[in-house]
């Protein structure tokens, strides 16, 4: 399987994407009001898919789908004390940044993005808590939880958006159950960043994508729903 995966059919017996196949990387919003709604979409390219991981690219220029106020306003520029209450909607942009390299391990709460400087310096690595990925014939499912960590080349680390994490629990996005979920899932991510294990220990820094690898299309039914498993 090389070409496009969008052939949205359902989540049952999904096969191992080939490295050079277009997907989404998909994430629902958050509380009651959004949860069944897919706020992010980002298409990517397969660089490794196995029992152990999925590793995926984002290449510079994708067009991806984000959140933003109902108003047209940038969720990051919204008060934080009022960024949970007001209605969203979702535009479209795409990305200027130098890429990203996106690693997930099957059942894990969290992905591990690589992020470079220009010229391929390496910049950091970047744990985003999150759902576990759920996936269907045109890509994974989760859901992003608020707190992150980030990871420096030298293995220091630091809690990044605690603010927007409580500030979530206070407006009733993430509830008392999922809280103390996120929280253990962060515990873990430290013991394995301080153990310095998987991905942090492989080469990922030094990986680069095919130069033949053309930057993945949005495809008009981005926000398809893939039916929850009972």
């Amino acid at each position: 399987m090389t070409a496009d995966a969008h052939a949205l059919t359902g989540p049952h017996d999904v096969a191992r994407w080939e490295p050079g196949t277009h997907i989404l990387w998909r994430y629902r919003g958050n509380g009651e009001r959004y949860g069944d709604q897919v706020h992010i979409a980002r298409p990517v390219t397969v660089v490794r898919d196995d029992a152990e991981l999925l590793a995926v690219w984002m290449a510079p220029g994708t067009r991806c789908v984000k959140p933003v106020l109902a108003d047209g306003t940038p969720v990051h520029r919204e008060p934080l004390r009022t960024r949970y209450r007001k209605p969203r909607t979702t535009t479209v942009e795409r990305w200027w940044g130098t890429g990203v390299l996106k690693l997930a391990r099957p059942g894990d709460p969290w992905s591990v993005w690589l992020f470079w400087r220009p010229e391929w310096r390496f910049k950091n690595w970047y744990v985003n808590l999150e759902a576990p990925h759920r996936r269907w014939s045109g890509g994974v499912d989760s859901q992003d939880h608020f707190l992150d960590i980030a990871v420096n080349p030298d293995g220091s680390w630091r809690w990044l958006d605690v603010d927007e994490f409580t500030q979530a629990q206070a407006d009733g996005w993430v509830g008392p159950e999922l809280a103390e979920s996120v929280r253990e899932a962060g515990a873990r991510a430290v013991s394995v960043i301080e153990e310095w294990g998987p991905p942090f220990r492989d080469d990922w820094p030094a990986w680069r994508p095919d130069p033949s690898w053309t930057v993945p299309t949005l495809p008009d039914d981005w926000d398809r729903l893939i039916p929850r498993a009972p």
